[in-house]
């Protein structure tokens, strides 16, 4: 079974109809030129136009999936929609009904979608009490930001969250809120992404939340941005220089972690594979948006990585995370 390891949804639970009075809530538009409803904030006309697919309503969207020849998908949501500098209790109460949203798919299609929740990062108890409380509805981890207000998620104030994730077998995938100063030539997503994702891979690594829990089990969007690349200087940097305390050098850390195929180069994608191992790379399209990559499995294919290797990334190793007997 192919699975879709990296496609976001915007469930009805959280969209303006919900609730007209809470502004954060998207409206979803019908973009005149395209057809394809875009997450509108303001009143204005849409503007971005970054959306290829729909992706607020699930049976529409498991008919473009089903189009594309992929016939699963492991949900998380809009990454704008984090809400990380909300108020707590009210990033709280968006986050709930997300996590409700994204839970009532995948009891509506349990052949067809898993799902990952989100949590108040700003608040760590906070998280944590969402975090258990999700899992009992029946999703399979969290999806988190890179950073919140520059506090990346290595530093301590997280570790009680990472130490539950750990506990619960909760899968966290980590996804860049990009670089808004980088705005010229749309640097911040073609740039800026890959290097946020660096970071907060450099962060777990360096800081030593990836030692102090080696079964934490967190997923890198985008290939793991430019982190693997980025192994030779941090190993040189760990022999050199007295900051790095590890036991180990950082690139054996940097094989802990899982990938995304969304590297966009058949050739960097067998590096990748190369370095952290078919088992630890998993089929992604960043489905809706036109930075992704379609059909995700063609660049699979085109990587040539032999049929064992290709049947892990294109799904196995996916059933294999989050416990999908039906999807095997």
């Amino acid at each position: 079974m192919i699975v879709d390891a990296h496609a976001h949804v915007i469930p009805p639970e959280i969209q303006r109809e919900a609730n007209p009075a809470e502004g954060w809530r998207p409206r979803m538009v019908a973009d005149p030129q395209t057809g394809v409803r875009q997450p509108q904030s303001g009143d204005g006309p849409v503007t971005n136009r970054n959306v290829l697919y729909e992706f607020g309503d699930a049976d529409a969207m498991l008919a473009a999936l089903n189009g594309m020849g992929v016939e699963g998908a492991l949900l998380s949501i809009n990454v704008g929609f984090f809400r990380y500098s909300a108020p707590p209790d009210d990033c709280l109460a968006s986050s709930r009904a997300q996590n409700d949203g994204i839970a009532r798919i995948v009891r509506e299609h349990p052949r067809h979608f898993a799902g990952l929740g989100t949590v108040p990062l700003q608040d760590t108890a906070l998280a944590v009490g969402e975090l258990e409380r999700l899992m009992k509805l029946g999703l399979r981890g969290i999806e988190v930001g890179t950073n919140v207000g520059g506090v990346y998620l290595g530093d301590r104030r997280y570790r009680p969250l990472w130490e539950a994730c750990a506990s619960l077998g909760a899968l966290v995938f980590v996804h860049p809120t990009g670089f808004g100063h980088l705005r010229e030539h749309y640097m911040s997503n073609v740039v800026g992404n890959p290097m946020d994702t660096a970071i907060a891979a450099g962060h777990l690594v360096l800081s030593g939340t990836m030692e102090a829990l080696p079964n934490l089990r967190v997923l890198l969007a985008h290939g793991g941005g430019v982190a693997p690349d980025l192994r030779g200087r941090w190993d040189h940097g760990a022999r050199v220089r007295p900051e790095i305390g590890l036991p180990r050098l950082p690139s054996e850390y940097l094989k802990l972690f899982y990938y995304d195929t969304i590297t966009h180069d058949p050739q960097l994608l067998r590096e990748l594979v190369a370095f952290v191992g078919a088992d630890h790379v998993l089929l992604g399209s960043d489905y809706p948006f036109d930075m992704g990559t379609y059909p995700p499995q063609k660049l699979v294919e085109a990587a040539k990585l032999g049929a064992e290797a290709e049947a892990a990334i294109l799904g196995g190793n996916a059933a294999r995370l989050v416990g999908m007997e039906g999807w095997r």
